[in-house]
């Protein structure tokens, strides 16, 4: 029961981590109109978000090497909700500015304790289902920022928007600090030092890992930012219909994909050690076409078809890239080795790829700087093959 309610404590706090990230690109057309911004400025709050969220994640992963997870886990929630709630109150660019990198802050003390602090209550052959289950959050909270985002911006404004998706969070931050315990942390006597993280430098499998995530990462985070805008661009759908179209893509193909992901991940692991990198390695190579198809087409059902075969793709290593890097990372140094992920996948992933993409977009089409992006799978997926434990 304690390993129930401590999951579904995590998993909340997970998917409104991703309802309160994503509800800003639902509302991309209103903010575009509102507050007359140009593409790239509109990229620029995603990346901002991204490059606090990935610059605060060491710090805070020393931090969680030492001291109570529980407490900087509801702390991280609190800061985050509070952000996003004032985000609703933005008069200017600068005013969303802000409170979007704010957010990073809250969110990057989130991820960074909670797969490691999670995985800790499990065994080694468990790891990669239950982080998937955890990893649901993704696809389920993106989608639903992209629904309750297009949903309620569309019937009382963008503004209310921010505010609604914020409020559910500071109630769950009190939960947690109320209710998570620590118990590992309380009986581990020994800490790290700066000594003890140096290997991680020199740990193959564990950078190349790093290296192909960040890789899906910059495919992912344009998608997500740029996704319902090009809906509403090519195929004439009205701002909440686009926000609403994918929000249901994300939470219908790629809970699949990550459902589906963890449990044939755990049954490859009882073939071949290699089972993680093999997965990560094959699902990068077949989304590739799927995403080209959704940009060459023009149809609007056969387009949302290709994107949601390259969702479900894109979305199956989510546990087997979690149970990877628990797997190759020691115990004692494993909330910085997730910071140091998210550094790397952040910085070569959506930290860029949200401006750079609409930079290109300025300069040429979005059609052409999706496409361009989702050339990144590739190199994802080399560098996955040659992981080895």
């Amino acid at each position: 029961m304690q390993i129930k309610y401590f999951f579904w404590i995590l998993f909340g706090l997970n998917l409104l981590n991703y309802i309160d990230r994503q509800v800003l690109y639902a509302v991309f057309p209103l903010l575009q109109t509102d507050l007359n911004l140009n593409d790239f400025q509109l990229g620029a709050l995603a990346s901002v978000f991204m490059l606090v969220y990935m610059c605060y994640a060491p710090f805070i992963g020393y931090l969680a090497d030492r001291f109570s997870r529980p407490k900087l886990i509801a702390l991280s929630a609190f800061l985050w909700s509070g952000a996003t709630l004032s985000c609703g109150f933005a008069c200017n660019y600068i005013s969303l500015l802000i409170p979007r990198a704010l957010i990073g802050v809250g969110e990057g003390g989130f991820t960074t304790i909670a797969q490691p602090f999670l995985a800790e209550h499990y065994p080694q052959e468990k790891h990669a289902p239950v982080l998937a289950a955890f990893g649901l959050a993704l696809p389920v909270g993106s989608a639903l920022g992209y629904v309750l985002g297009g949903l309620i911006s569309g019937q009382w404004g963008w503004r209310v928007a921010f505010m609604a998706v914020a409020i559910p969070g500071l109630f769950l931050a009190l939960l947690a600090l109320m209710l998570l315990k620590d118990k590992i942390r309380q009986t581990q006597t020994e800490r790290p030092t700066l000594k003890d993280y140096f290997p991680l430098f020199h740990n193959k499998p564990f950078l190349q890992v790093c290296f192909a995530e960040a890789m899906m990462t910059f495919v992912m985070g344009g998608l997500a930012a740029w996704m319902p805008m090009y809906l509403h661009r090519y195929l004439g759908f009205s701002a909440a219909q686009a926000g609403t179209q994918f929000g249901i893509l994300v939470i219908s193909c790629g809970a699949l994909g990550t459902y589906m992901g963890g449990h044939v991940a755990a049954w490859l692991l009882k073939r071949t050690p290699q089972a993680y990198y093999k997965l990560i390695a094959v699902c990068f190579a077949a989304a590739l076409p799927f995403c080209w198809l959704a940009l060459c087409l023009t149809h609007a059902g056969t387009v949302l078809a290709c994107l949601g075969m390259a969702l479900v793709l894109l979305f199956m290593p989510t546990g087997a890239i979690a149970a990877a890097l628990v797997a190759t990372t020691d115990p004692k140094i494993r909330s910085m080795a997730f910071a140091v992920n998210i550094f790397i996948i952040h910085l070569l992933g959506d930290a860029l790829s949200p401006t750079l993409i609409g930079w290109v977009s300025d300069t040429w089409t979005l059609k052409t700087a999706v496409f361009i992006a989702s050339l990144l799978l590739l190199p994802g997926a080399w560098a996955s093959l040659k992981a080895k434990n």
